[in-house]
């Protein structure tokens, strides 16, 4: 299966379990593998038959911009079960990083792997 990647998505979005965090927004860096066959598309040359990695971009801008969690695992698992939904992803690996959320750490996160039912 091939992969389309999008590496380095930043968003901004309320997420942590303290009540200063509820209040502000925070950058969370997104890496994603998303497993689809590209071969109609390289041969007609076409868009519409593959993911489109723009459109997922700007989906999950939107999706931060409109939901609020208080862990990174629920943003991660969010943002899976939207990509399967809305894109028909059939398979996905996704990291989540929340940068500068531990002081000894340039990022904390999630990777998470998910299959269409």
């Amino acid at each position: 299966m091939d992969q389309v990647l999008i590496e380095g998505l930043t968003l901004d979005t309320v997420i942590g379990v303290y009540d200063w965090e509820r209040r502000i927004h925070q950058r969370l860096e997104l890496d994603l593998e998303l497993a689809t066959d590209i071969r109609l598309a390289a041969q007609d040359d076409d868009l519409a038959h593959t993911l489109d990695y723009a459109a997922i971009c700007e989906r999950l801008a939107g999706y931060a911009d409109d939901h609020s969690h208080a862990l990174v695992e629920t943003f991660a698992e969010g943002v899976a079960q939207l990509l399967i939904a809305e894109f028909g992803v059939k398979r996905l690996r996704l990291t989540v990083r929340k940068p500068g959320a531990v002081a000894a750490a340039r990022a904390v996160g999630v990777r998470i792997e998910r299959e269409a039912g």
